[in-house]
């Protein structure tokens, strides 16, 4: 009797590579990208090669998208520590010998000139949810605080450089961690309160604490004077309330319908600052109007519902919890980089996934997106 072994055709063998990829999650990060693309067509075709380079930056977040989604959750649990570590380490070495650009020390130069604070986007969800697992079944309030220590120490050299916006996105990708991890409500009631009796208070005193040569002690004189501008942008309306301003400008413009594509007098009169980078929601607004923006933010809801629920069906706690973790960077980014631009939120350089230019972010996003395609995969092969 012979044995007929049936050799498997090249189609085959590919369709291995892409059989954890998660449809639905995959679907709304095409949609988003394709939404990208249309409107840097539009904002950035007088801009050098603006849409030709945002183009090349999401193949390469796709091709790291693809390699990490290969890696096994195991694997990437092992490598928790050591990036966290080295990311840390890196920070450390840009707070003595970093390079300065801008008044800012964010960047190092180890061969090539790397801005170590991207790594903790990723690092810093990674080495908590490593945490934690270690910690399954017996967690106890000290836990919590090592959890806090870890987040603070990267978040606070971070500050230091100082890039509110990044800090900004450690911390939220952090306590988003610690959230997921059983933190009681009784601990996160009191400092929720307590920074919106801040909030009251900063609007009843913002003339007096925004007069000119009034110090905040605890934060740099870029950071009083963003708050400031959020809180009256026509203090300054040629400068540093400008932004905010033009943002607003572009997006009441668009009304319901939007001008239409390539139709944004804004944009394309170089009104809206950045137009092709934080500012870009502003310029897509102005084309798309009210009935584009809807569209545009159900497809990151989309997104953040089918992270959470891959993040809900994932098999172990350390997978839980990360792929949480990662869903809520997107979601930080939208919201933080929306609300700037339309002047809820201070100016603090976010960009918009997948929309926004910008070479370091989009393989940020990329290499989220390959952890949940990751966690989806484990989750399919513990059902099978």
């Amino acid at each position: 009797m012979q044995t007929v072994i049936q050799k498997q055709t090249l189609s085959q063998r590919l369709l291995i590579w892409f059989e954890g990829f998660d449809g639905p999650l995959a679907t709304a990060v095409l949609l988003l990208a394709g939404a990208g693309l249309l409107i840097m067509f539009s904002s950035g075709y007088d801009h050098g090669t603006r849409f030709v380079d945002h183009a090349r930056n999401m193949l390469i977040a796709a091709v790291i998208m693809f390699a990490a989604a290969q890696i096994p959750p195991q694997r990437w649990m092992s490598l928790a520590v050591p990036l966290y570590t080295f990311g840390v380490l890196l920070l450390i070495a840009v707070a003595i010998f970093g390079i300065t650009k801008k008044g800012a020390r964010r960047w190092v130069n180890v061969g090539v000139i790397i801005q170590p604070s991207e790594i903790l986007k990723i690092a810093m969800p990674l080495m908590l949810a490593w945490w934690f697992q270690k910690r399954e079944g017996q967690l106890r309030p000290l836990d919590f605080a090592v959890a806090a220590v870890l987040l603070a120490l990267p978040v606070g050299l971070i500050l230091k450089q100082p890039d509110l916006g990044t800090a900004m996105l450690v911390l939220s990708a952090g306590l988003s961690v610690i959230f997921f991890a059983g933190l009681s409500w009784r601990l996160i009631v009191p400092p929720m309160l307590l920074g919106l009796v801040g909030i009251v208070l900063l609007v009843v005193f913002e003339p007096t604490l925004c007069a000119d040569g009034v110090n905040w002690q605890v934060l740099h004189e870029y950071q009083r004077q963003r708050i400031c501008t959020l809180l009256d942008p026509t203090r300054d309306p040629l400068g540093k309330g400008f932004h905010i301003i033009q943002g607003m400008i572009a997006i009441g413009a668009g009304g319901f319908w939007g001008k239409g594509f390539m139709q944004g007098t804004q944009t394309h009169l170089e009104f809206i600052p950045e137009r092709t980078t934080d500012f870009i929601f502003a310029a897509f607004s102005e084309e798309f109007g009210l009935f584009g923006n809807v569209l545009l933010i159900s497809g990151f809801l989309f997104l953040v519902y089918r992270g959470l629920m891959i993040a809900l069906d994932a098999p172990t706690l350390f997978t839980r919890l990360l792929a949480g973790s990662v869903t809520m960077i997107f979601f930080t980014y939208a919201f933080v980089n929306m609300g700037m631009v339309s002047g809820i939120l201070p100016v603090v350089g976010v960009p918009l996934p997948f929309i926004s230019y910008g070479g370091t972010a989009m393989v940020t996003l990329g290499l989220g997106l390959g952890i949940l395609m990751s966690v989806a995969k484990a989750k399919r092969l513990v059902q099978t």
